[in-house]
């Protein structure tokens, strides 16, 4: 399931949900972090590129205190804006988003699966806002929505074994533990968004996943063009085909070890 071997191109066909919510955080990432260094170089001529990353950071950043005072909004936005100090909070919650997403998206659709995605992260930031007291506690990042795909997968688990394979099951029994170590031990997490984030999508779970398929890999077939002269090649039958079970788990035992690698040092970076 978590294993991705369609080329860009591909994956961008068949998970378009996830393309754009990458595309669209690391786009306002990108205008947060470029914008000052921009008008630094520019402003020697005397012009100015419009902070608009700055503009959208003020707007959509969750404040307690702004929700309070009726910018409900904030309940949402925080979901596609990062830390714009440091790359690997937007990194890192697209690689996870990548990785966990697909298999979802398939299974329940875009429209149900963008549903659950933001209905988990509007979960987490919710709670944040009820159970933080601080006026000014602020927060950003899709983590509380990341973890609602997790706690949607743990539902599979427990209750729709049909739907994720017993290796699957075990990576994100993995990634659970990791995650729930690394809330409490890194400063500056949002503990909040990442719990119940995660029990929203345990409790979308029944509603979400009611007659759902399993994932297949052959519902996306991968289709290798052929020369415009030759319609069939009568030798394609022997060539060797790629060991998927001798080099999937060392490299989905990478991508895993990666995430925690990032999560332990990326306040460093």
């Amino acid at each position: 399931m978590f294993i991705r071997r369609e080329s860009f191109k591909q994956f961008i066909h068949f998970y378009p949900v996830i393309t754009t919510l990458v595309a669209i955080q690391i786009g306002i990432w990108l205008l947060m972090f470029l914008t000052p260094m921009i008008n630094g170089i520019i402003g020697v001529i005397g012009l100015q590129f419009p902070p608009i990353g700055n503009w959208i950071y003020q707007w959509g950043a969750g404040v307690n205190l702004l929700v309070q005072q009726g910018d409900y909004w904030r309940l949402v936005t925080p979901i596609f804006l990062h830390d714009p100090n440091g790359v690997t909070h937007v990194l890192f919650n697209s690689f996870s988003l990548v990785i966990f997403g697909p298999a979802l998206e398939q299974m329940l659709g875009k429209v149900k699966f963008l549903s659950v995605y933001l209905l988990a992260g509007t979960i987490g930031n919710l709670f944040t806002f009820l159970m933080d007291p601080s006026a000014y506690y602020f927060s950003l990042g899709a983590s509380g929505a990341i973890y609602g795909l997790l706690g949607l997968y743990l539902f599979m688990i427990f209750f729709e074994k049909h739907l994720i394979d017993p290796a699957s099951a075990q990576i994100v029994k993995i990634i659970l533990v990791v995650g729930l170590i690394m809330t409490f031990l890194r400063p500056g997490i949002n503990i909040y968004a990442h719990i119940f984030g995660f029990i929203g999508g345990v409790a979308l779970g029944p509603i979400f996943l009611r007659n759902v398929k399993p994932f297949s890999p052959y519902r996306n077939p991968i289709r290798h063009t052929e020369d415009n002269n030759f319609q069939f090649n009568p030798n394609r039958w022997n060539k060797k085909r790629l060991p998927i079970k001798q080099y999937g788990r060392p490299i989905l035992w990478t991508i895993i070890v990666v995430l925690v690698v990032l999560g332990v040092f990326g306040r460093f970076l």
